[in-house]
């Protein structure tokens, strides 16, 4: 198992080193700047238990409004893609079940994220490419008021895998294994 303090850090160094340095997120900087970034660890076993402390952290966003994001980590489970594409599916769906349907989004990130159609090895499948298994909790009615801001706020997923694919494999391969900590 590994120590969910380390994972946080961990994650944390690919918010910087990663997703804020190469703007893959231009709204990013500003949350972690605010300390609005929430992270949680999630070591359960059971997707019963796994979808129900995503509805919790619903919950917690709903009665902290100075914490504008949540990311629950997965550090030791939903190894496989397929898994946890299996258990992305059924998070979507319970936000809808649940009311919560455009009050919040999940943003998918997993260590081996992979674009249909791409193929494994393509660059662009970093944009999406963490150093855990993770769901990304946001509130619409901030993502709506930043892209609003924001020009051409469509073209930033094209923009972040051209830029991927510039940097190439090896390049985005170094970027998210120096985000480790020495074992």
């Amino acid at each position: 198992m590994i120590n969910g303090d380390i994972a946080i850090l961990e994650t944390k160094n690919w918010l910087d080193t990663v997703v804020v340095q190469l703007n893959f997120c231009p709204f990013a900087r500003r949350e972690i700047e605010r300390k609005a970034i929430r992270y949680i660890i999630n070591e359960n076993d059971s997707m019963p238990f796994r979808l129900e402390s995503l509805i919790k952290e619903c919950q917690f966003l709903d009665e902290n409004a100075d914490i504008e994001t949540s990311l629950i980590i997965f550090p030791s489970r939903l190894v496989s893609f397929d898994e946890y594409l299996d258990f992305y599916y059924f998070a979507e769906e319970l936000l809808a079940e649940e009311g919560y349907e455009g009050i919040y989004q999940i943003a998918s990130f997993h260590p081996e994220y992979q674009f249909a159609d791409t193929d494994k090895e393509d660059p662009a499948n970093y944009t999406n490419r963490s150093p855990y298994p993770m769901l990304h909790l946001l509130r619409e009615s901030s993502l709506e008021n930043a892209i609003s801001d924001y020009p051409n706020p469509e073209q930033i997923p094209e923009r972040n895998c051209k830029l991927a694919r510039q940097l190439g494999l090896s390049k985005m391969e170094a970027l998210l294994k120096a985000c480790y900590q020495p074992k």
